[in-house]
């Protein structure tokens, strides 16, 4: 008799929708007060003056009106505001801050993403001096940035980023620039003067920013390159908010394209600068800023999406079972009455994909952002390193870092090791080896960043419209609960945020082939497969046979080439590395949620508040992540399979085709289709993937028929 999983405890059901208690858990801040506190004051501000805003119809205007800009007042007040400074600065959290960032965002989201974006952009507008500033340019914006206290005679400082330039060029390419800066006058033995052209699109925050961090090129002979400059609206010159975008979606968010024409200090230059041969040499040209400032911002964009997703789930129970409610078919008492649409099957089953989505966009986002903050101090510790060793440039740097490979890829093996066999010294060594440490959190964080703003913004908005049906013809009304059609409207400007799809494709056909990450992404199918005997209603065991399927793929299409002799994995051949990049967001997504669930059983036995409740929420995320880890399988079979046999030269017809295609038993060697060495293991993996979907249809059952008796508050709280 064949041995089968547990198929569920029926005493482990879910009750109530997850709270903080459980979000604190599984997204790794429950012993972060201050981030806590953080996440309530975004809250209230989100839920009461954000949501009263869209209810009352502020929505329909493009015009930064008075009603909104009281936000501003909101934010400083709630913490926002401060929350991206340094304490010395002014602000309370001290150290990384992107996981707190990610939380503002998702809690204002929550509501409405222009009221997070426009949270969001302040930060933006701040990070090139953040990250590339001078210690006197960090010290003076950032401080100015935080909100007037009494008895101060200032005004607060609010900045925007100004990148994109008018069409053509906005959204296409970030390296065209038609913004120009050129030297005004140079006095000998004095500072250059610079004079600044720059035109913006799109620009959020200009409508009561008082600073500007702009991208430019140099118009003169006398300065090298490109560079960002910081603009303020006291310089000489014409400082044009310009006329309000007119946008169908974040109205609660203030854009318009700018027009500066001023008269700067060359110490606005982000970074400073050098004088070499009487040439002007910015200490970093404005790619260099706007990389290191979008791998971090692009988790928080993301992170929006996952946002978005979770809060239509109230609301779309709430609908359901409302449905039938007032006629007289239905009395009180009645399952008509009581589950109204919830009744059927497809409403529910359909409502676990939305939330299973959600979960797993959110566990991405989460664990980018803690990425990043483990990462940051690395990176900082990295830049005193090398210039100790006198490594400048980035060849130089380069050349560093690979002779520093191999004891990362060392450091790995030994982690992997039975703790009683390995060499626990020579472990330590590595452990504490900044650069090693370094190299293995970059190769993670060059993929999870791109790869969150990837799938969340759109897997997720696709999934958001999905969401918006649910709610039948009430789903695309102004007062449809939960604001949901303009959460779908607004994901469709959230996905071209800080480089639409393509952008991320490309970041992730690059990093995701790099050695260190493809040998910890081992590890991590070694991790599941572990996962999987102990927990195997989480669907581990597929995920782990969709990412060595994944993997294998990858690897076939690095040294593969297509029926004309040409490179299969190639930069200008999208069609094969922008597939892979989608499969592996899949794999990523559903990774990190097995991985929050988890947390979440070991950690909530510690919290008496959850004693009641664990066993179902942990029961029904499990089921969640068996129905999102199928999905992830699917999607990768379906991907890897059109790949690996797409290129493949399609064959003359013959008697094995024919017998193959009448259903008859040809054999592998004898189908010409696989001819190709190889593709019999191929089928092989791919057979053992699609074997170990086994309950991932049960475990859809069980979610659904939870939703249909979770209990849910009396009405939304919010706005209020």
């Amino acid at each position: 008799m064949s041995q089968h999983a547990d198929t569920g405890n029926a005493e482990a059901n879910l009750k109530t929708l997850p709270g903080d208690d459980v979000r604190q858990i599984m997204w790794r801040f429950a012993d972060r007060f201050d981030l806590q506190m953080l996440v309530q004051s975004a809250r209230e501000v989100a839920r009461g003056p954000v949501a009263r805003l869209v209810a009352e119809g502020q929505r329909n205007t493009h015009e930064w009106t008075e009603e909104k800009n009281a936000l501003l007042a909101a934010y400083d007040q709630a913490g926002i505001t401060t929350a991206f400074m340094e304490p010395e600065q002014g602000g309370f959290i001290a150290g990384p801050k992107n996981l707190a960032l990610a939380l503002i965002a998702f809690e204002l989201a929550w509501v409405d993403g222009g009221a997070a974006t426009g949270s969001l952009a302040g930060n933006l507008g701040l990070s090139p001096i953040h990250e590339k500033g001078t210690d006197e340019q960090k010290n003076h914006y950032m401080s100015l940035a935080v909100p007037v206290q009494p008895g101060e005679e200032r005004e607060t400082l609010r900045p925007a980023f100004c990148l994109t330039e008018p069409l053509p060029y906005v959204g296409v390419d970030t390296g065209v620039l038609s913004g120009k800066v050129k030297i005004k006058e140079w006095r000998e033995g004095e500072e250059p003067v610079l004079h600044v052209e720059k035109r913006g699109r799109f620009i959020t925050n200009m409508g009561f920013a008082n600073v500007v961090t702009a991208a430019v090129d140099s118009d003169d002979p006398r300065i090298k390159g490109s560079c960002m400059v910081i603009l303020e609206e006291t310089d000489p010159g014409v400082w044009d908010r310009g006329a309000p975008t007119k946008k169908m979606v974040h109205q609660l968010s203030s854009t318009s394209d700018p027009v500066f024409s001023l008269t700067i200090p060359a110490s606005r230059i982000i970074g400073g600068y050098t004088v070499e041969d009487g040439v002007i040499v910015p200490a970093f040209n404005h790619s260099q800023i706007i990389e290191s400032v979008f791998r971090r911002t692009r988790v928080t964009v993301g992170l929006m999406s996952s946002a978005k997703l979770l809060s239509a789930v109230e609301p779309i129970i709430r609908y359901q079972r409302g449905r039938f409610r007032g006629g007289s078919s239905g009395a009180p008492g009645s399952p008509r009455f009581d589950l109204g649409l919830q009744q059927k099957e497809d409403s529910i089953q359909r409502l676990v994909d939305v939330w299973a989505t959600g979960e797993a966009s959110a566990s991405l986002g989460f664990a980018a952002a803690r990425v990043f903050d483990e990462f940051d101090p690395l990176e900082a510790q990295k830049d005193s390193i090398l210039a100790a060793a006198g490594v400048e440039g980035p060849r130089a740097a380069l050349r560093y870092f690979k002779s520093k490979q191999e004891e990362a890829m060392a450091f790995l093996r030994l982690t992997r090791q039975p703790a009683g066999e390995r060499d626990e010294a020579r472990l330590e060594d590595l452990r504490s080896d900044v650069i090693v440490q370094y190299m293995l959190g970059e190769a993670v964080a060059n993929v999870v960043c791109p790869a969150c703003k990837l799938w969340n913004t759109g897997h997720g908005v696709n999934v958001m419209r999905e969401a918006v049906s649910l709610m039948g013809g009430y789903g695309i009304t102004e007062d449809c609960p939960g604001f949901l059609g303009q959460k779908w409207m607004d994901g469709q400007l959230e996905a071209t945020y800080e480089g639409p799809e393509a952008v991320q494709r490309r970041q992730l056909s690059v990093t995701m082939t790099h050695d260190l990450f493809l040998a910890q992404f081992e590890g991590w199918i070694a991790e599941l497969r572990e996962i999987a005997k102990t927990h195997p209603q989480t669907g581990a065991c597929a995920l782990s046979n969709a990412m060595e399927l994944w993997q294998w793929v990858l690897n076939h299409l690095l040294g593969a080439k297509d029926a004309d002799g040409k490179r299969l994995y190639a930069g200008a051949r999208q069609g094969v590395t922008f597939p892979m990049a989608d499969a592996l967001c899949w794999l990523l997504a559903a990774y990190y949620q097995i991985q929050d669930v988890l947390e979440l059983e070991v950690k909530g036995a510690e919290n008496p508040a959850l004693a009641d409740g664990l066993p179902g929420f942990v029961s029904f995320f499990q089921d969640l992540c068996h129905v999102q880890s199928a999905a992830a399988a699917g999607e990768v079979g379906r991907v890897c399979t059109e790949l690996v046999f797409g290129y493949t030269a399609q064959p003359l017809w013959s008697d094995s085709c024919h017998q193959c295609c009448s259903g008859g038993q040809a054999t592998a060697e004898g189908r010409p289709c696989l001819a190709e060495d190889g593709l019999q293991d191929y089928l092989a993996l791919r057979t053992r993937m699609d074997s170990c979907l086994c309950g991932t249809r049960m475990a859809k059952d069980r979610a659904a028929a939870a939703l249909a008796q979770v209990m849910i508050p009396e009405a939304l709280d919010y706005p209020r």
